[in-house]
């Protein structure tokens, strides 16, 4: 995995309306790290006024519905200059699989979660090849690699996300764009504000974010309780090997 550097990038945030959200803080961390300019997406444009006012014409909004096959296509002529895809948008709508099951709700999730980041990566696939030093970045979530019982719909899409992420890896490593999978545990953001957990704060999950790929850590946690999950799935992993190597790695006979 090659090392990215923010500084004097082209970079496209999707998901960047909330006020208080991890998309606006990768925006306005891109432009403390030297990006020489950020794409910013939402449906409406009014809420990007301020960002674009506040950072003089190195922030250009984009009309961005990501759950529209036009709309996409559209976007990456606009910003056929993007270096570095950030697919940020995301929405959870607390549904169950088989108590509380919500089938709009699951299929939206599904929508925006998994077959918007699929179809951006497609549309900005030849951008980032022609534009050199691509990269791409997938903000999962660790409901990707155990299911929340109370979102458990929202944890299926982002697992279809993560496994997305895993094989979009791997087909862009001949094109030399390196492809990150970013795991937030819940964050202090709009969509979380009705969740009674501790939380992480955006800013820093941007920061943690960008200093993962400027180091090149392929999967990138962005808090306290990611960090802790993801140990703990490391230590499960070590034993699993370590069964598969008593095992003969686990073969069937």
């Amino acid at each position: 995995m090659s090392k990215v550097n923010i500084n004097d990038s082209v970079v496209f945030v999707t998901g960047a309306n909330r006020k208080k959200g991890i998309g606006r803080a990768l925006v306005e961390e891109a432009i403390r790290r030297g990006a020489k300019k950020v794409y910013a997406t939402a449906r409406d444009l009014s809420q990007l006024d301020d960002l674009v006012a506040k950072y003089h014409g190195k922030v250009v909004a984009v009309k961005l519905d990501v759950t529209d096959q036009k709309q996409i296509q559209q976007a990456s002529e606009i910003a056929s200059d993007t270096q570095i895809l950030i697919n940020n948008a995301g929405c959870c709508g607390f549904s169950g699989c088989i108590h509380n099951y919500k089938e709009e709700t699951t299929r939206l999730e599904f929508e925006t979660n998994f077959f918007a980041p699929l179809y951006l990566m497609r549309a900005f696939s030849k951008n980032l090849i022609r534009n050199n030093a691509g990269a791409i970045v997938n903000i999962v979530s660790i409901g990707a690699l155990m299911p929340f019982p109370m979102a458990a719909t929202y944890s299926a899409s982002k697992a279809a996300l993560y496994s997305l992420t895993q094989a979009v890896r791997i087909e862009m490593m001949q094109h030399k764009v390196s492809v990150f999978g970013v795991y937030p545990g819940p964050i202090d953001t709009d969509m979380s504000k009705d969740l009674n957990v501790s939380k992480g704060d955006p800013l820093q999950a941007a920061v943690r974010i960008f200093d993962g790929m400027e180091n090149g850590i392929e999967e990138i946690t962005t808090d306290k309780l990611a960090d802790a999950f993801s140990d703990s799935l490391k230590k499960d992993l070590r034993a699993i090997e370590a069964i598969k190597e008593e095992f003969g790695q686990g073969n069937p006979h």
